[in-house]
């Protein structure tokens, strides 16, 4: 398994507007090999609001493919389907990283 992390910074106080966004499955859902999404917001960050995107896939050539989508998308002019907006972006900035699950604990089985 493997699990792609993405680090967005965010306007203060934009956080959970930006945060909705993620609130119903896009299509990343219908994608082979995925498992699953968790959206996390940093508590308490002073100068900025955080958001991580954690995805979680069966092997890295799924997470791959998905991208590999995603900036077909991009490069096309598809994007995320919301019409251009003439408000500024809450976006700051953003980092992707990516982690190979070497050992995982769920929870005990319950008599």
């Amino acid at each position: 398994m493997m699990v792609a992390v993405n680090t967005i910074q965010i306007q203060k106080g934009k956080g959970e507007e930006v945060a909705s966004r993620f609130a119903q499955p896009k299509s990343v859902h219908t994608f082979e090999g995925f498992i699953r999404m968790e959206v996390w917001m940093k508590e308490d960050s002073p100068e900025y609001d955080e958001l991580k995107v954690c995805t979680t896939w069966e092997e890295r050539r799924f997470f791959d493919n998905w991208l590999e989508s995603r900036e077909s998308q991009k490069a096309h002019g598809s994007g995320n389907g919301r019409p251009a907006s003439s408000e500024p972006s809450p976006f700051l900035g953003n980092e992707l990283t990516t982690f190979t699950v070497k050992a995982q604990h769920l929870p005990a089985a319950k008599a």
